[in-house]
């Protein structure tokens, strides 16, 4: 969550959101200035941003059907957007006959800088730690972690298996050693906290529908998703068995998806006006 709200974050949020229309068009320079400025980004804040996101190989400079100035998201960067999509809009109810999915691997001391690059991106995609070298997930993020090691180049250093826990510890233990899911929790609860009251100003009585008020729907849509969309990372998405009876995680989806229905397409009328 330490990217929420940064330019950076907020671009990227962007393009997920409304950055693969089904033409392909790319966004004139000129349009992420005017869309990121109606979230409280500058304009030269944005130009910074778009060029480190290019330096990177997310985004790819190109034109708009007016000859202007546009950026494009790179196929790298619409697969990650493509993974992202199940996990933030359409994560299954995990269950916990359908196991896990183990990250064993073996970097060696003169590449140490890929053990860290390893260690940090099978943390952001909701790895724990069950021992050294040993990361575990649920085995529904198996297609992700692929693609992702992939894109890095770095399965030549890992090995990954799917299976059960057989351990001597209950499973419910365990997954409290392996993951922190009181810090887990408190990420839902901030969700909801800066979210659930913006929910209930849209459904007050005598609210305007936010196909009648376009630029704040939008608003208001992609500051949800913009702190939603880093949870289904943090959190790995274990099976209620496993979790504290209090769990705020069920509360946080439904406040973000009720938001993703009401605002969604009507934010998009003051994206393509």
């Amino acid at each position: 969550m330490a990217e929420l709200r940064t330019p950076r974050s907020l671009i990227v949020t962007l393009y997920g959101a409304y950055g693969r229309p089904a033409d392909d068009a790319p966004f004139p320079v000129s349009e992420l200035i005017r869309l990121l400025h109606a979230v409280g980004v500058d304009a030269p804040s944005v130009r910074s941003c778009v060029s480190r996101l290019k330096r990177r190989g997310l985004l790819v400079a190109t034109r708009a059907a007016d000859g202007s100035a546009a950026y494009a998201l790179s196929p790298d960067a619409r697969q990650l957007l493509d993974d992202g999509d199940r996990r933030i809009y359409r994560r299954p109810a995990p269950r916990l006959a359908d196991g896990w999915v183990l990250a064993v691997f073996s970097v060696p001391e003169e590449e140490r800088s890929k053990r860290h690059l390893l260690r940090s991106r099978l943390a952001r995609l909701g790895f724990g730690t069950a021992a050294p070298g040993v990361w575990i997930a649920p085995a529904g993020l198996y297609e992700e972690t692929r693609h992702t090691l992939e894109r890095l180049e770095l399965a030549a250093y890992v090995d990954l298996f799917r299976g059960e826990h057989l351990g001597f510890a209950a499973t419910r233990r365990s997954v409290a050693r392996w993951w922190d899911l009181e810090q887990v929790a408190r990420l839902h609860r901030d969700f909801l906290e800066l979210h659930e009251p913006v929910l209930r100003d849209w459904e007050s009585p005598g609210r305007a529908e936010g196909a009648d008020r376009p630029q704040d729907a939008y608003r208001d849509y992609l500051l949800a998703l913009d702190s939603w969309r880093h949870l289904p990372y943090a959190d790995p998405g274990l099976p209620p068995e496993l979790l504290p009876g209090d769990w705020p995680g069920g509360r946080a989806a439904q406040v973000f998806r009720q938001l993703h229905e009401r605002l969604r397409d009507a934010g998009e009328r003051f994206v393509r006006p």
